[in-house]
């Protein structure tokens, strides 16, 4: 099922040269990152879908929805998004009031807004912060706020730009679960992204931006194998795929686990010629 869809869409700010240039674009069930160096366009495309711009060519249509003929109040019912600066998101006084925001302004009964919030505090590891003042948290307990107060909404689509900024290991491990529970709830979880390691993990399908077009496309693995394109793009393939090309890996592999496998298999069948 098409979650999403762009049509042939075009914008350009003001009178300048066109930042996304005739996209064609499907987005379904897959988890996907959107993935490009500064300037590619990708917050310009997200902010599209969202209905904070509106195309200057083409539609979009969200959950068959045309982004034109509709407000961003009316597109919030559908499409979640956090921003990259989570200081440009919150601005109530608790904790739990900015988680319970979302909900409520969607029409929610205050109890079940509460409830939401509760449940979306508990899954990002804040559910001990309900009264504390959301400026007061560092920045990497804003961002997790800043995602509980849009899985609270429970929208079909979450766009995460940037989740990973300012977490050390343990907090992309708990956005990591967030990301899995999402996608097993069906839900099509998109995000913007400059960590490639993190994309390699998570994520099936991978969009590469280049100068507002789609340069590439496809399942992350295989758009992982295409070096010569990404680096027109100016990306890097992540550091486990460098390893593994270096240790002469047969294929493009994504995380350390296929690593660690491979090379046990490897391991094994070296022991069994010498035996």
């Amino acid at each position: 099922m098409t979650n999403i869809r762009v049509e042939n869409v075009s914008f350009a700010y003001g009178r300048g040269a066109d930042m996304i240039k005739k996209i064609d674009l499907e987005l379904d069930h897959r988890s996907t990152a959107l993935i490009g160096q500064n300037g590619a366009g990708k917050t310009t495309l997200v902010k599209l879908l969202k209905g904070l711009l509106k195309p200057g060519t083409g539609d979009i249509f969200v959950r068959g929805i045309n982004t034109k003929e509709s407000t961003v109040a009316q597109l919030s019912r559908h499409i979640g998004l956090v921003f990259q600066n989570p200081n440009d998101q919150l601005f109530k006084r608790t904790v739990l009031s900015e988680v319970m925001f979302g909900p409520i302004n969607l029409g929610q009964a205050e109890q079940e807004a509460k409830q939401q919030a509760l449940q979306a505090l508990e899954r990002v590891g804040l559910g001990d912060k309900l009264e504390v003042n959301p400026h007061d948290l560092g920045l990497s307990e804003k961002k997790l706020v800043s995602i509980a107060s849009v899985v609270a909404m429970n929208t079909d689509i979450i766009i995460l730009d940037e989740p990973t900024i300012a977490q050390d290991f343990a907090g992309k491990e708990r956005i990591r679960q967030i990301i899995q529970s999402l996608k097993e709830e069906g839900k099509l979880v998109l995000t913007i992204i400059h960590d490639m390691d993190f994309v390699a993990e998570n994520f099936e399908r991978t969009v590469v931006l280049n100068q507002g077009t789609v340069l590439l496309d496809g399942a992350t693995r295989d758009v992982f194998s295409h070096k010569d394109l990404l680096r027109q793009a100016c990306l890097d393939i992540p550091y486990v795929t460098q390893l593994a090309e270096m240790l002469g890996a047969p294929r493009t592999m994504l995380t350390v686990q296929e690593l660690i496998e491979w090379k046990g298999q490897s391991s094994e069948r070296r022991v069994n010629e010498v035996k």
